[in-house]
């Protein structure tokens, strides 16, 4: 059977493509090289589905960094009110939540799966599961197949959709690099977002394994801890989204929650500090400062820590630093100080008392390297969008041939904005797609 596209991959963009394409008209073909289709969507948010985020364009828009305004033209076509109507027309009630995050009221990501498949089969989507494609034919520099293990498909027009390299359980195993790359398209160096780190320090990040900090500051520093002035930890946020760049040695700088793993950190604003970590480890040795105090100055910490022990003189350092620090974290924190844990309050010198808060204002880490591509949570890199045209998703070197979702050079922090590029140029794909095939 010949087809009027073929959609490469069941994920978020592809299920997205391929109903549209479909609901324009088209004779569409889905493959999916997995047991089943969405299987990403379903372990994103926690299994809850971050659907997309509240935050205005402009805001929206600077989460991908610079690569960001390729999307206005897929986030013109079909953004977040667009989406929500969409999937409140299928019966999926949404809510807002901290941090404009948006998820389904039922807090099950089955639901947005089911959705699509409700929607693909209305519009008559076939769907071949179990089947990986190996490469895209191409005849007179145009689409007209689809190679698969299983044989070869006809078609006029594809759509990759293969996601990146990361979560490869769910089926996202680079493969659309490879087949982009034997067309002739440029892949910009893949890399680890939203991946945790492992530092040098191992063995005190072990000691501490578990522990779960909140309202804590990261910030990370070009150079190596011990020659970084903790004194240039900035007290405000830098990162993606932010209208300000931090001036060197400080790279990026996060507020929020973290945890110590056994390999080193990890939790939510180690996530979102990762990949400019990862691309600062390229040129050289990287650092991790957390101010484990950063609502207290030095003076107020400094205040507050003498008149505790003024008030407990006869408690041991230990005991006092049960009032400051999670108890796990208790014993290397004093191991750091060089202080004896037995030494009462009162025996605690102005020199000791200096690296106390030293320490609670910079426990140091050397960052060794993220962990690998496929423990991330997104890809950063792909096809470089230099060769597609942001306002079709149509490949500038093979007609008939286009692109979504993340096999793209396209990254976002976590919020939904990532989920959110996925469905948006899905949707372009798709309908950009059936009208060329209406042209034809």
């Amino acid at each position: 059977m010949d087809w009027d596209i073929i959609v490469v991959g069941g994920g978020a963009a592809g299920l997205m493509a391929a109903g549209k394409a479909a609901d324009c008209g088209a004779k569409v073909l889905l493959i999916e090289k997995t047991d089943s289709c969405g299987k990403k969507i379903l372990v994103s948010g926690k299994t809850r589905c971050n659907l997309t985020n509240s935050a205005d364009l402009k805001n929206f828009i600077s989460m991908y960094g610079n690569n960001g305004r390729f999307l206005f033209s897929a986030f013109h076509n079909f953004f977040r009110p667009d989406l929500l109507d969409f999937l409140n027309g299928h019966g999926l009630a949404t809510k807002v939540e901290r941090g404009g995050r948006i998820f389904p009221v039922s807090d099950d990501a089955h639901d947005v799966v089911r959705v699509f498949k409700k929607y693909l089969t209305k519009n008559n989507v076939q769907i071949k599961l179990n089947t990986k494609v190996n490469g895209i034919i191409i005849k007179d520099n145009a689409v007209c197949g689809v190679k698969t293990e299983h044989g070869n498909y006809h078609c006029q027009a594809a759509i990759l959709a293969t996601g990146g390299a990361t979560w490869p359980a769910t089926g996202s195993t680079g493969d659309g690099y490879k087949i982009s790359t034997a067309l002739g398209h440029t892949i910009v160096k893949l890399k680890p977002a939203l991946v945790p780190l492992i530092v040098r320090e191992q063995k005190l990040a072990q000691s501490m394994q578990g522990v779960s900090l909140r309202n804590v500051r990261a910030t990370a520093f070009q150079g190596e801890a011990t020659a970084i002035d903790s004194t240039l930890t900035p007290d405000c946020v830098y990162g993606r989204g932010e209208k300000k760049s931090p001036r060197p040695p400080v790279i990026e700088s996060r507020f929020g929650e973290m945890l110590f793993t056994h390999f080193g950190l990890g939790g939510p604003i180690i996530l979102l500090i990762s990949l400019a970590v990862v691309e600062a480890l390229e040129k050289g040795t990287v650092s991790l400062l957390i101010d484990l105090k950063p609502a207290l100055t030095r003076e107020q910490l400094h205040k507050r820590l003498q008149r505790d022990m003024d008030k407990s003189s006869k408690r041991k350092i230990s005991g006092i630093m049960k009032e400051y620090l999670p108890a796990k974290m208790i014993e290397p924190f004093i191991e750091l100080t060089g202080i004896d844990k037995e030494k009462l309050a009162h025996q605690i010198t102005a020199a000791e008392r200096g690296k106390i808060i030293e320490l609670f204002k910079a426990l140091r880490f050397n960052i060794n390297a993220p962990l690998s591509l496929e423990k991330a949570i997104v890809t950063a890199g792909g096809v470089s969008l230099d060769e597609i045209d942001q306002r079709t998703m149509a490949s500038r070197l093979i007609t008939g041939l286009y692109f979504c979702g993340e096999v793209m050079d396209i990254d976002a922090d976590t919020g939904g904005y990532n989920l959110q590029a996925a469905f948006s140029t899905g949707y372009l794909a798709g309908e950009k797609a059936a009208e060329y095939i209406k042209s034809l």
